[in-house]
């Protein structure tokens, strides 16, 4: 039933449970509420999402605002909504299953790697990011985790997962939200911000495939959560971040002024997804086809390996501890500011998980 159809005083229509399962065989839950459906019908795959009413007014918010987003959008690089369903005690959605790799396995895999490579993935998530912000939502979490191959074929494309903490830009947003590492300055100074921040994140992530390295990082011991978090945002305020030796010595000058344009502290100063398709090393010839997969699998291998970036964290507590104002007020209204996107994303991996041909990387508990 689509939401947003009923007149004041007009009951209510709500799905069946048995609706569902006369169309879709449901797999078992591996691992909160995310898990396999196949259509009985078609015999396709499908991924299904519950949220469970019953866990808060502002869980079933953020369900609806999911489900809104999705609606929205229809991109070759987005996976689509398939289905909806809405029962008296849950929602379900369903989306389209990608099969193949995240894209640091696909990196692992190659033979040869090279900017190239790396700008062939950037360009498509690029013009995905570019059509979202024509619509004016913001992804807000963008992150190497959320970047699939839709399939195994060789030439399969990458398509962008996970829309829980995308919004709608009616005016700037101020609540913080995201993953540590790819969170831009204004989002860490709790300063107003919108679409800039998805492409600090895709700066990041370029960073990360050029290098292997991440631009932001911190020695402290990774026990330590909150000196670790407090010393990161600090660097990422002042955009503290270098192309160090060697790591980037084969990288072009074209690769490295477009990850400082995307990077930029000043938000207004930022290259726009649509900018950074034209660029040169995007659109143009000057991205280099020397193979860099020996220096930049060692780094990967060496920075991600232990899922670093998987750690017990709350962002807002972080957050707090590094710009707390002297009176804090408690009037939040929006969706999905807490149950799903600051509780839910930062917690250690669990044995319980999905197969490996899995589509998604499951980060965050059942909402």
């Amino acid at each position: 039933m689509p939401f947003g159809c009923l007149k004041p005083g007009e009951k209510k229509d709500y799905n069946s449970p048995t609706e569902i399962t006369d169309k879709y065989d449901l797999g078992q839950i591996e691992f909160c509420e995310i898990f396999r459906a196949k259509d009985k019908n078609t015999l396709k795959m499908y991924t299904c999402k519950k949220f469970l009413k019953k866990d808060g007014r502002k869980v079933r918010k953020a369900a609806k605002n999911e489900i809104l987003i999705l609606k929205m959008v229809k991109h070759p690089n987005i996976l689509q909504l398939v289905d909806v369903y809405e029962t008296r005690k849950e929602y379900y959605l369903f989306l389209e299953l990608a099969t193949g790799r995240e894209v640091f396995d696909w990196i692992l895999d190659q033979g040869y790697y090279s900017e190239k490579d790396t700008s062939n993935v950037i360009r498509q998530v690029m013009e995905a990011v570019a059509y979202l912000h024509s619509l004016k939502i913001v992804h807000r979490n963008l992150k190497l985790e959320n970047l699939v191959y839709y399939n195994r074929l060789k030439h399969s494309k990458i398509v962008i997962s996970d829309f829980h903490l995308a919004k709608l830009e009616n005016g700037l947003i101020k609540e913080p939200c995201g993953t540590p590492e790819y969170l831009a300055p204004e989002v860490v100074g709790r300063q107003r911000y919108g679409r800039p921040v998805d492409c600090w994140a895709l700066g990041v992530i370029m960073y990360i495939l050029l290098s292997g390295n991440p631009p932001f990082y911190d020695e402290t011991d990774d026990d330590d959560y909150e000196n670790h978090d407090k010393n990161l945002f600090r660097k990422i305020l002042a955009g503290d971040y270098e192309f160090d030796s060697p790591y980037w010595d084969e990288i072009s000058d074209s690769a490295k002024n477009l990850v400082s344009r995307l990077m930029e502290v000043d938000q207004d100063q930022r290259l726009t997804a649509q900018e950074a398709i034209n660029h040169e090393w995007i659109s143009g010839n000057t991205a280099s086809d020397k193979n860099i997969k020996e220096n930049v699998c060692a780094q990967i291998e060496k920075n991600f390996a232990k899922a670093k970036w998987k750690k017990a964290v709350r962002v807002t507590t972080m957050m707090k501890r590094l710009r707390a104002p002297e009176h804090q007020t408690h009037a939040n209204t929006d969706p999905t500011a807490h149950s799903i996107n600051l509780n839910m994303l930062y917690h250690e991996p669990t044995s319980k998980t999905f197969p490996s041909n899995h589509l998604f990387s499951i980060e965050s508990q059942a909402v």
